[in-house]
């Protein structure tokens, strides 16, 4: 294929995925760290200068739940839609994408791990240097010259111990580096692009429920009600990955942030609840709201027609109400995001062009990247 992951992705010092056409593995080892796999489960032992530790990681792949595959979502503004909102995060992570979730919940246990590892060294090193202080006060140091020497041997083994543990800790995270062709990185770069420019929309609402209305009973021109948030967007890293590249985030108001990486979608609410699914398993989809603004219309929408706060089924303004005022109706976009595993979340834009094109631009990579694969 023109790009791919790199052969070997860095989890931590020592242990690297290997990901081929096959699947995904893991090579692991380097000095003071070690990864047993066996049916039983999976394993990590640690060893720093004599301070050792021993953990599970996960249990036999047979005890594996599988994942339940969800039915694409009912289509946007329709009297089912109701609340808009994803699956339940541990639940959408897709199969293939199984092993790098499991190598970054393998990355964050290890980090917790040894903070408390850090803690221990960081005791015993201040009792071994009070046992040395204590050694000189109660004459036996200067007696026994031996006693001092293994002493300054053990101060400097715990010194090195934090210093090697502290490195450990900083590089807990999956590091990715992303490696493209050039047609294949033109094609992301104009995605970026896109997306660049979408974040200097003057709106964009999270929309978290929609439900149909009776015009006639309503007396409105709306047949949908909606309920939106105000989110945010932007390039953006998580504490979790490093990687060569940042990720484009979508803020998600009633669940878990989207963060789009070139090949995968992560949805992040913390570091033990996140969810993975590879960008050709996303879908996003673009369509054109026309919207009856009760609010300020934002400067770079559109005004496509007005309508009446009570208004007749022919779209004459209902005389029987004296304080009857006009409302514009207003051109916005509609970004949907869903998948088969239960992703399922819809974004409105206040300026149509901006989201037309991060679609299509979202659409010409994704179908780059089906053919490279």
């Amino acid at each position: 294929m023109a790009w791919s992951y790199r052969k070997r992705i860095k989890i931590i010092p020592g242990v690297h995925l290997n990901l081929s056409k096959r699947g995904i593995s893991t090579s692991i080892g380097f000095k003071g760290m070690s990864v047993n796999l066996s049916s039983s489960g999976t394993r990590l032992n640690t060893n720093f200068s004599g301070f050792s530790n021993s953990y599970r990681l996960s249990g036999s792949s047979s005890s594996r739940t599988s994942l339940q595959s969800y039915p694409d979502p009912q289509p946007f503004y329709t009297e089912l839609s109701d609340n808009i909102f994803s699956a339940d995060i541990h639940e959408i992570t897709s199969q293939n994408m199984a092993g790098i979730k499991e190598s970054i919940l393998m990355a964050q246990q290890q980090k917790a791990e040894l903070k408390t590892d850090l803690k221990k060294i960081k005791k015993a090193l201040t009792f071994t240097k009070t046992k040395k202080v204590a050694s000189y006060i109660f004459i036996y140091g200067l007696v026994n010259k031996n006693i001092v020497q293994q002493i300054n041997e053990d101060i400097k083994a715990q010194k090195e111990a934090l210093k090697e543990t502290k490195i450990v800790i900083d590089n807990s995270t999956v590091n990715i580096d992303i490696q493209f062709d050039d047609p294949s990185k033109r094609k992301y770069e104009q995605l970026q692009q896109s997306f660049k420019n979408l974040t200097t929309v003057h709106k964009i609402w999270d929309i978290t429920g929609a439900h149909f209305q009776d015009r006639v009973a309503a007396r409105s021109s709306a047949s949908t009600l909606v309920n939106r948030r105000d989110a945010r967007i932007g390039f953006k890293s998580l504490p979790i990955i490093t990687s060569n590249y940042e990720a484009l985030y979508f803020q998600n108001v009633n669940g878990a942030d989207l963060y789009f990486y070139p090949t995968f979608i992560l949805m992040y609410k913390n570091d033990q609840n996140f969810a993975i699914i590879g960008l050709n398993e996303l879908n996003v989809t673009f369509s054109s709201v026309s919207f009856t603004e009760t609010s300020s219309v934002p400067r770079d929408s559109k005004v496509i027609r007005k309508t009446w706060a009570k208004v007749n089924k022919n779209g004459t303004p209902d005389k029987r109400f004296k304080s009857n005022y006009q409302i514009p109706v207003v051109q916005y976009a509609r970004l949907r995001f869903s998948s088969s595993n239960g992703v399922n979340e819809e974004y409105q834009i206040s300026n149509f062009e901006f989201a037309q094109e991060f679609a299509n631009s979202f659409q010409e990579y994704k179908s780059l990247c089906k053919e490279l694969l």
